[in-house]
């Protein structure tokens, strides 16, 4: 069954139990001023607690993913607007950080430019399908802008001397490099990174979603700890999940 909503900023699509979230705002490059972001954080919530879904998509709508913050913005986020600022910075936190926290797993669908903030949801998805047109990096700098709120993100996926290069230089990779350094887990033609990323959903939600949610659950959980206590922590999943294959049967 397909079934398909929309609002300005945002396409929301399910096929099946996997549902597909495309930014809106083609002629905008898909730019993510407040309502999309607002959107976007509401949709990605909604989906996680959607009994009905077990994986998401996120891509853009037409030539390319996401252009970033939309700049037109800024001319009010000044420091004589204090509280937008903070209202702002806070939602593009929450928005750039939740992809990971989600007991569903996401996989981005990339084709074209992804950059400054819409590299850091690119590579804030689980996995990432990169159409050989991709366009991705940080060009903050060059605005006089500091990719604040996507550093994090980037400097855990890809180490800190690559990260800080990307940062500072503001250069701009395409698809087979991201390939290389680990940022992009498929590189396909344009016109095949929505499937792609489809095929690898579908697979995800053939999985028993008590066990794809501890599997997600425990792969960032472990990430972050020294090495006793991420094995302390993969026990206790090892103990529950016996229960999984009961729910199952």
């Amino acid at each position: 069954m397909q079934q398909t909503t929309q609002s300005a900023v945002l396409l929301v699509e399910d096929r099946g139990v996997v549902r597909i979230i495309t930014l809106n705002r083609p002629d905008k490059l898909n730019a993510l001023n407040t309502a999309l972001t607002q959107a976007l954080h509401d949709a990605l919530m909604a989906a996680d607690h959607d009994d009905a879904i077990r994986a998401i998509v996120l891509a853009g709508n037409q030539r390319g993913f996401c252009a970033g913050a939309d700049l037109s913005e800024f001319s009010t986020l000044t420091p004589a607007n204090q509280d937008l600022v903070d209202k702002r910075a806070d939602l593009t936190c929450r928005t750039q950080a939740m992809m990971q926290g989600l007991s569903k797993p996401v996989v981005s669908a990339v084709c074209g430019a992804a950059v400054g903030g819409g590299a850091g949801l690119a590579i804030g998805a689980d996995m990432m399908v990169a159409g050989t047109n991709l366009k991705f990096g940080y060009p903050e700098l060059k605005h006089s802008i500091v990719p604040a709120l996507v550093m994090t993100g980037l400097q855990r996926s890809l180490g800190r001397k690559a990260a800080f290069e990307m940062v500072s230089l503001g250069r701009l990779i395409g698809a087979d490099e991201a390939l290389q350094l680990g940022l992009a887990n498929r590189v396909v033609d344009p016109e095949a990174v929505l499937e792609t990323a489809l095929g690898i959903a579908q697979q995800w939600a053939s999985a028993n979603p008590q066990a794809m949610a501890a599997v997600k659950t425990l792969y960032y959980t472990v990430a972050d700890l020294p090495y006793d206590q991420a094995m302390a922590a993969g026990r206790a999943v090892n103990a529950r999940m016996r229960g999984f294959r009961e729910t199952q049967s």
